[in-house]
């Protein structure tokens, strides 16, 4: 679950927990929120990724493995032994806390898919839609650029500035160009 809320920044309880296998569509290569499932009521779609793909067959394999040994079917895609997943705080705090990042929370993954959008040079516009921002003031509060990006910005603008310069420029000082000293 955590997972697909790193890559697609989808809210946890309202819009991942929500999931059933109507909602994946490995064929056609979508995961979807219908219209009215969402805070701001729109529907929303979302490809599915290499990774999400990966993800969501792996659940649906311990699904099918889980229905074949119980005789049930189970539609949620997120559940524990059959049963959908009401809660999870004690589970997201004891995997915090071994992975050393004690204080993170869930919502923390839209944040960080905002960001990898950004990074991958996704449009915003494009961006918006697939994370579900409705406006640019509230996605503008996800996208916080961090050293990393700084970084990766400055590279870009040097590989920019490189191309820029022809291959064997000569600076002349001034001095010289006019003849005077």
């Amino acid at each position: 679950m955590f997972e697909v809320a790193y890559v697609t920044g989808w809210r946890v309880k309202s819009e991942l927990l929500t999931r059933e296998w109507a909602h994946v569509d490995f064929k056609a290569g979508w995961l979807r929120l219908e219209p009215g499932e969402t805070k701001n009521d729109e529907g929303r779609m979302f490809p599915l990724t290499p990774m999400l793909r990966a993800v969501l067959e792996r659940q649906r394999e311990r699904t099918e493995t889980h229905q074949r040994a119980s005789g049930q079917i189970h539609p949620a895609v997120f559940h524990r032994t059959g049963r959908p997943i009401k809660s999870f705080r004690r589970a997201w705090l004891s995997a915090c806390r071994r992975a050393g990042l004690v204080g993170r929370i869930p919502h923390d993954f839209r944040r960080t898919a905002v960001r990898n959008l950004e990074r991958a040079g996704v449009p915003r516009s494009t961006a918006m839609k697939m994370v579900g921002h409705k406006t640019e003031s509230i996605y503008r509060r996800y996208a916080i650029a961090d050293e990393g990006m700084l970084r990766e910005g400055g590279a870009k603008l040097q590989v920019l500035h490189q191309a820029d310069q022809p291959a064997a420029r000569t600076v002349i000082p001034i001095s010289e160009a006019t003849g005077r000293a």
